[in-house]
C-alpha cells in the first residue's frame, strides 16, 4: 500500500457543447485539489491521461494542467497514453512516482473531447488502437472488431443475445442514478434485446445498445503517500495496482479468453491478499456488452463459456453478490477515452467513502476496477479500500 486517493473531481460525460479540452482539464484539476484540501503549490507531479489520436488539434497537452493555477508552473508534468486504458495508465504512473519516493502528492487528470470530430474520423481515430497492419480494414471500426469477437463467441458458446441485452439493461438501469452519466434512462431488457429502428444492428450480433458512447469529459484524482493521506480529510488506499500488457495483434491470441485480463486480476487479488468474493463491487470495462460478458469469465466470477450465467442469475446486479458497474459503466456513463480510467477510480473512491449518492452500493468496503485498452491488450486492475 504505497498511495491513496485523497480527492477527486468529475465532469458530466456526454456531448458537452461549448466546452474545450483545455477547459475540461482545468476544471477537474482545480476541483480535485480543492476536494483534497491541497494547495497547488504542494503538488509534486502531474500526470495527464489523454488518448487523442486525432480528436484534438492540440497534441502536446500535459502542460495544459498548469493552466489551473500559477502555482503549478515548473512542476513535472507528463502525458501518458495506453488506448482505452489511458486513464488508469495515468493513475498507475502517479502511484509509481509515490512508490519511488519521487513524489508525495500527484495530481492525475484524464480527459478527452470526442464529439467535435466527424463520425467517420472517430472510427478511424479509434482504430489506431488496433493492430493497424492486420485490423484497420475491419468494417465498422472498433465496433466491427468486437462484432467479430461476439460472432466468434456465439459460434463457440452459443447465441448470447439474451445475456448481452441483460448486461445493457442492467447498466442503463444503474446509470439512472449517476449524475455524471451521458444516458440516464432505464431502457429495459426488451428494448435492448430487440433490433429496431431506434436500436439497429451495428456490427455482427451487436446492436446500438451493445456499444459504449462517443463522449466528452474529464475526471481527476489527487494521490498522496499513506502518511500524508492520513493527515487529510479522507484516504482511499490502493491494496493492489497491477498492469499486464498482451500482444497487440489479435492473430497472436485467442481473443475469447482475455488472458491479459485474467493475469491482471490474478496478480491484483494475490497482491491484495483477497479473493474475488471479498470485493464489494467492480467497475469493469464494458466498451461493448460482449466485453463485460467475457470479463466475468476472465476475472473468475464464472467458468469459461458461462458468462451468461452471471447476469442471468443476478450475480452482477447492484444488489447481487458482486455488483458490476453500479455507475452504469461505459455503456450508460459514456467513454471519453482518456478520462475513463480516472473516472473509474474517482467513482470507486466515492463508493468507498459512502459518497456515491443514488449509485451507492450498500456497505462497500473493497472496490475492484478493470480498465482495458484495445482488445484486452492493456489491462489494468486496481483494488481500493478506505483507510480514513
Amino acid at each position: 500500500m504505497t498511495g491513496c486517493i485523497v480527492g477527486w473531481a468529475h465532469t458530466p460525460f456526454g456531448r458537452l457543447e461549448g466546452e474545450t479540452l483545455e477547459g475540461l482539464i482545468v476544471w477537474v484539476a482545480t476541483q480535485a485539489l480543492a476536494d483534497a484540501g491541497i494547495a497547488a503549490a504542494d503538488v509534486d507531479e502531474i500526470v495527464l491521461g489523454h488518448f487523442n489520436a486525432g480528436f484534438s488539434a492540440q497534441d502536446f497537452t500535459a502542460a495544459l494542467v498548469l493552466q489551473a493555477s500559477p502555482a503549478l508552473r515548473f512542476k513535472r508534468a507528463s502525458r501518458v497514453e495506453n488506448a482505452c486504458a489511458t486513464g488508469s495508465a495515468a493513475v498507475h504512473q502517479g502511484l509509481k512516482a509515490i512508490a519511488a519516493k519521487a513524489a508525495r502528492i500527484v495530481l492525475v487528470v484524464g480527459a478527452e473531447q470526442m464529439t467535435t470530430t466527424p463520425a467517420a474520423e472517430i472510427g478511424r481515430n479509434l482504430l489506431k488502437a488496433s493492430y493497424v497492419r492486420e485490423e484497420a480494414d475491419i468494417d465498422g471500426g472498433f465496433a466491427g472488431i468486437f462484432g467479430q469477437i461476439a460472432a466468434r463467441y456465439f459460434q463457440r458458446w452459443g447465441d448470447q443475445s439474451d445475456a448481452l441485452a441483460r448486461i445493457a439493461a442492467k447498466n442503463h438501469k444503474n446509470g439512472v442514478g449517476n449524475p455524471y452519466a451521458q444516458i440516464r434512462k432505464d431502457l429495459g431488457y426488451e428494448f435492448c434485446r430487440t433490433e429496431s429502428e431506434k436500436n439497429p444492428r451495428v456490427a455482427g450480433p451487436l446492436k446500438r445498445t451493445d456499444c459504449s458512447l462517443v463522449s466528452d469529459g474529464a475526471a481527476a484524482v489527487v494521490l498522496a503517500d499513506v502518511a500524508t493521506a492520513l493527515k487529510l480529510g479522507k484516504a482511499v488506499a490502493f491494496r493492489a495496482a497491477e498492469h499486464v500488457q498482451d500482444f497487440l495483434p489479435m492473430s497472436k491470441r485467442d481473443v475469447l479468453k482475455l488472458e491479459g485480463c485474467t493475469q491482471a486480476w490474478t496478480r491484483a487479488l494475490a497482491s491484495a491478499g483477497i479473493a474475488l468474493s471479498n470485493l464489494s463491487f467492480v467497475e469493469t470495462h464494458d466498451c461493448f456488452t460482449i466485453a463485460e460478458l467475457m470479463e466475468y469469465e476472465a476475472m473468475g466470477l464464472v467458468p469459461e463459456g458461462q458468462g451468461a450465467r452471471a447476469v442471468a442469475e443476478g450475480l452482477t446486479e447492484k444488489t447481487g453478490p458482486l455488483p458490476v458497474n453500479p455507475s452504469g459503466g461505459l455503456k450508460a456513463k459514456g467513454h471519453p477515452i482518456g478520462a475513463t480510467g480516472v473516472s473509474m477510480h474517482a467513482l470507486t473512491a466515492m463508493q468507498l467513502m459512502g459518497d456515491a449518492g443514488d449509485i451507492q452500493v450498500a456497505n462497500a468496503s473493497l472496490g475492484g476496477i478493470f480498465n482495458m485498452g484495445g482488445t484486452a491488450v492493456a489491462n489494468y486492475v486496481s483494488i481500493l479500500e478506505r483507510i480514513k
